[in-house]
Formats: C-alpha cells, sequence, structure tokens
C-alpha cells in the first residue's frame, strides 16, 4: 500500500460511517410521518411543522459556518447564491413533500426501498454529466444491492393495491429530486463548505414549506394533537438537522456517489423500526432483500473504486 492509499483509506472509512450513520437516521423519518397521520394530519401541515422547527437549527448552522476560515475565504457569489435556491427548492423542499404525499399511500418499507434507487440515479448522471466512470465493483455492489431492493419492492406493490401505484409513483418522483439534489450539491460543497450548504440550502426549504402552508391552509390548521407536535419535534431534530449534517460530511469526503451507495443501508434501518413500530410484516421477501443489500454496502466498504 502506497502511502497516498494509506493517508486516503481512514477519510474513506470515516465518510462512509458519516454516510452510514445519516441513513439510518434519515431512516426514522418516515416513521415518525406515519405515527403522525394516525392523528388525522395532513401533508401539507405536516411538512411545515418539521421545516419550521428546524429552522433555527439550521439558521444556527449558517451563522456558526460562516465564521470558519474556508467561509471567510470563499464569500458566497451570485451564482452560488442562484444553486444554493434551487438545492434547498429541489432536494430539501420539492422532493420531501413528494415524498410526505407518497407516505399517505405506501408502507415506510416500500417508501425507502423506492428512494434508494437514487443512487444509481447519481451514478447516470455523473456519467452523462460530468463523464465520472462506473468502476467494475461499483456496478457490481449495484448490481447485488439493487436485485435485493427490486426483489422486496416486487412484493410489496403486487400487496399495495390500487393505491401502491399512486404512492409509489410520487416517492420515484422524490427520489429523482433528490439524485438532482446530490449531484448539484458535490458540485457545490467544495466552494462554499458543507455545514454552510446545509445550513443555507434547507433555510430555503423552511421557508417554502411555511409559504405553502400559508398558501394552502388557514392559520387554523396549525393547531394539532400535541402527540403530532412531539413526532414533529423528534422529525426535525433527530431525523432532518443531524442525519443532513452527516450526509454533507459524507459527500464532502467520499463524493455523492459513494454517499448515496452507503446511504443503501437505510431500508434495512427503516424494514426494522417498520416492524417494530408500525407492526408492518417482515416476510421471507424481505429478508431475503435484505441480505443482498447488505452484501452490496459490504462490497462497497471493502473495495472502494477498485
Amino acid at each position: 500500500m502506497t502511502k497516498i492509499e494509506s493517508a486516503a483509506s481512514p477519510a474513506m472509512t470515516g465518510g462512509l460511517m458519516l454516510a452510514l450513520l445519516g441513513a439510518i437516521a434519515f431512516s426514522g423519518k418516515a416513521i415518525i410521518v406515519k405515527l403522525a397521520y394516525r392523528h388525522g394530519v395532513d401533508a401539507v401541515t405536516l411538512i411545515m411543522l418539521r421545516m419550521v422547527m428546524a429552522l433555527p437549527f439550521f439558521v444556527l448552522l449558517v451563522w456558526w459556518s460562516s465564521r470558519q476560515a474556508h467561509a471567510r475565504a470563499n464569500p458566497i457569489s451570485l451564482r452560488d447564491a442562484g444553486s444554493v435556491l434551487a438545492l434547498g427548492f429541489i432536494g430539501y423542499y420539492f422532493s420531501s413533500y413528494l415524498d410526505f404525499l407518497g407516505l399517505q399511500y405506501i408502507s415506510a418499507s416500500l417508501e425507502r426501498l423506492i428512494l434508494y434507487l437514487n443512487p444509481t440515479m447519481v451514478l447516470l448522471m455523473g456519467w452523462v454529466f460530468y463523464r465520472r466512470r462506473i468502476t467494475r465493483w461499483r456496478a457490481l455492489a449495484m448490481a447485488i444491492s439493487y436485485s435485493g431492493v427490486v426483489l422486496v419492492f416486487g412484493h410489496e406493490v403486487s400487496l399495495g393495491g390500487q393505491d401502491a401505484v399512486l404512492g409509489s409513483s410520487l416517492v420515484l418522483a422524490s427520489a429523482l429530486c433528490y439524485a438532482i439534489y446530490l449531484i448539484m450539491s458535490g458540485q457545490l460543497v467544495q466552494r462554499i463548505g458543507a455545514m454552510r450548504l446545509v445550513g443555507l440550502a434547507s433555510s430555503v426549504a423552511s421557508v417554502c414549506c411555511w409559504l405553502q402552508f400559508w398558501w394552502l391552509r388557514p392559520m387554523s390548521a396549525m393547531w394539532v394533537p400535541q402527540e403530532v407536535l412531539w413526532l414533529s419535534l423528534v422529525n426535525a431534530t433527530l431525523c432532518t438537522v443531524v442525519p443532513l449534517v452527516l450526509v454533507m460530511m459524507a459527500i464532502e469526503r467520499i463524493g455523492a456517489a459513494l454517499t448515496s451507495q452507503a446511504g443503501m443501508i437505510g431500508p434495512m434501518a427503516t424494514i426494522v423500526l417498520g416492524v417494530w413500530l408500525l407492526d408492518e410484516p417482515f416476510n421471507a421477501w424481505t429478508g431475503m432483500g435484505t441480505l443482498l443489500v447488505l452484501g452490496g454496502i459490504y462490497m462497497v466498504s471493502k473495495l472502494g473504486d477498485r
């Protein structure tokens, strides 16, 4: 092993760990949303509560990151500001809203499996727009992981009824939006920094969610059951702020494509939480698919870019 490879290994391992922890934290979001829907709240209100509660953390993050040496040496240009607005709208607002809508019609497990199709989208977009090569080991890892995703996905759809098509379509559109966000953030994060980008883009999304609520709902819709407020607070902190920071740090270290691949552990976390908290079924199809996805993640972590 060369000195360069030796130095790169800890950074790769650390980046993968950040990506995995961020994916697990993100996976709790679907569970929280499904629990909140039991209290009669709708998607517009629920996403507004989540993002407004998270907004103070995002503002604090912007303030803190702007004081760092990298931020002072790299002021945000007009072009960067436009990119941040686009990221906030596409990746943190519109993608999340489509996801919340889809969760009204399908299970948390199915939602998470569909969302994790976006690593394929990221790799393909990277190849088409930036000519980034897809290594044979990443391709093999993707094939193994996605054979598991397809296995579980096909079984769930066959049992989902008429709502499965609508819900799956909404979540698939959400995954596409998030893949676009990952590609855009992978380029921008090197210039303005991961933490500052997270804070700014998420603040934009919070404002979008509030404006959407103000436009579509009366102010009386803010009066929701106390359980919904507590669930929204958990969603805003442990399932939104914390994983966003972790994922952006991972992108800064190992890139968008590998971060997205490592994040495929998310479906397993969602399945476990869904069985435990939502009484969603766990069967042989789910078990086999989970093993295949884990096998692909293991290959990514051990073989990297080879």
